[in-house]
């Protein structure tokens, strides 16, 4: 059995006064960056500035969108190579 490895690295940043929180997740499979994605979270000015929870909302929304770009992989995948197998 073949082992792979893939790595996803999520770069979060946040603006001065926590409103605003940003993640970057980035896939890369055999050490070439693969799929980026970006998900956004936005304090509300009425909450109290808890970060982690920026962080979390962020971080959740970037890999869903890389799971989404990745069936979408599968997808297209499966419509161009589908149908039986030439068999010699």
């Amino acid at each position: 059995m073949n082992a792979k490895q893939w790595t996803v690295e999520i770069y979060i940043s946040e603006d001065e006064g926590d409103e605003r929180t940003l993640a970057r997740a980035v896939l890369s499979a055999t050490g070439t960056p693969w799929h980026e994605s970006v998900g956004v979270a936005r304090r509300n000015p009425a909450d109290r500035p808890v970060p982690e929870i920026g962080d979390e909302l962020a971080a959740g929304r970037a890999l869903m969108d890389l799971a989404d770009k990745l069936l979408g992989d599968a997808a297209r995948d499966v419509a161009e190579l589908g149908g039986p197998a030439e068999v010699r």
